[in-house]
């Protein structure tokens, strides 16, 4: 839950009376099952921060992997991961490390 606040927080401090009518945060899920994550960074501190994106589980190590499986990316003005149903905070978590290494 602390990933959750953590998320919270950073949301709050793009709000500026004008990002937030633009931009935000998406959090759904996916049919086989998982998750994803969508943040966007447009007209934030690290819109022009540099982001390799980072995955596993996926590829040649899917069918072994079953639901353990994460993919990060930066796309569209946009922060954007998906993985296993139980992986949404993780995928929070990635977020996270990114923005403070930014």
């Amino acid at each position: 839950m602390e990933a959750l606040k953590e998320l919270e927080e950073w949301y709050f401090s793009q709000c500026n009376e004008d990002w937030e009518h633009t931009y935000g945060i998406e959090i759904g899920t996916l049919d086989n099952p998982g998750w994803f994550l969508k943040v966007d960074i447009t007209d934030t501190d690290i819109e022009e921060k540099k982001y390799e994106g980072f995955s596993y589980g996926v590829g040649d190590d899917a069918e072994a992997s079953g639901y353990d499986w994460i993919i990060t990316k930066l796309e569209g003005g946009k922060f954007v991961g998906y993985g296993g149903p139980h992986k949404l905070s993780e995928l929070i978590k990635l977020f996270l490390k990114w923005v403070k290494n930014a």
